[in-house]
């Protein structure tokens, strides 16, 4: 090689590299998200997610990409789709939505990150610690499980008098450890509790068809994302049957439901957001510990408690937010 050559050669690698490293940083990192319903469903928590993205200085469509894939109610579909995402090799698989997408997620890669929102981490294991997660999994515990005796709880401060609560819970979501939970807390306050079971419309039709014979006092409905999708349904059949009864997120009293407990998801999915944008600035999900809800929603319909013939307690209406 002739020394102009040489010196030619040199000047385009040192041209070259500047180019290749603003080309290699300029590319956007593509996140997945995992989401066990439908985007119609869950617009209030995509716009969270994005916000705490935001927090942490990524902007979809500026310098993030979001690749979004929909199970639309069927849990079934997620294995499937986590697999999709992890074949893709996005930068980090956001699991929305409950322990499933989750689960699914982890099986489908032990190198991409992922972050959840879901409860039963620990139990089901999802992480091996809240403080010290390991793997490649991190996220936000909103303690679907924890809640549910609460729930019973407030339900019978508010109908005392019930002596058989209906529980519909869908078999796909609900855990024995959760429907265990549930039988110890009746028992503590006496009323019998009766396990309905539904995965589909028709099926939630068919469980209130049993009231006729079953005569609950009150219902308690499961933390589900496809229940969720269903709140209208739900809070119709509800005063259809005349039976007090209590949800997992607000979205049900504003339909007209009669009361709600549960963690804030919106809160939820925005920590996420931020957890997911932590993750792209170089953090490792064993070295996040699990964030844990910390605002929680108490929430009553007055017009709906006085259709009933409920007087809400004084001790209810000091906790709760009420909706006229």
């Amino acid at each position: 090689m002739d020394r102009r050559t040489f010196i030619g050669s040199v000047v385009d690698g040192l041209l070259a590299a500047p180019l290749a490293a603003r080309a290699q940083k300029s590319a956007m990192p593509v996140i997945g998200f995992l989401g066990s319903a439908s985007p119609a469903q869950w617009a209030s928590f995509v716009a969270a997610f994005r916000k705490g993205l935001g927090e942490t200085g990524y902007v979809e469509g500026k310098n993030a990409a979001i690749e979004f894939r929909w199970a639309e109610g069927h849990y079934d579909r997620l294995p499937a789709l986590a697999a999709d995402l992890a074949r893709r090799q996005v930068a980090v698989i956001f699991a929305a939505g409950g322990g499933g997408g989750a689960q699914a997620a982890k099986a489908a890669t032990s190198t991409i990150p992922i972050v959840f929102t879901a409860g039963e981490v620990v139990s089901s294991g999802l992480v091996a610690t809240l403080s010290h997660p390991g793997g490649n999994v991190t996220g936000v515990n909103f303690f679907t499980s924890e809640l549910m005796p609460k729930r019973l709880q407030l339900l019978h401060e508010l109908v005392p008098s019930a002596t058989v609560v209906a529980f519909i819970a869908n078999p796909g979501g609900i855990s024995e450890s959760r429907a265990r939970k549930l039988q110890e807390t009746a028992r503590t306050f006496g009323p019998q509790l009766r396990l309905l079971s539904a995965a589909n419309e028709q099926e939630i039709d068919a469980a209130f068809a049993t009231f006729a014979q079953l005569r609950p006092g009150a219902l308690l409905v499961d933390a589900d994302l496809f229940f969720n999708a269903r709140r209208e349904q739900f809070v119709a059949l509800a005063a259809r049957h005349a039976v007090p009864a209590i949800y997992e997120v607000r979205d049900y009293v504003v339909a007209g439901g009669l009361m709600s407990y549960g963690a804030s998801i919106t809160e939820a999915y925005r920590q996420a957001g931020v957890y997911t944008g932590r993750i792209l600035n170089g953090a490792k999900p064993a070295d996040l510990p699990v964030l844990q809800s910390t605002t929680f929603e108490l929430v009553i319909n007055a017009r709906t408690a006085k259709t009933l013939g409920l007087t809400i307690p004084q001790s209810l209406l000091l906790r709760a937010e009420v909706i006229e």
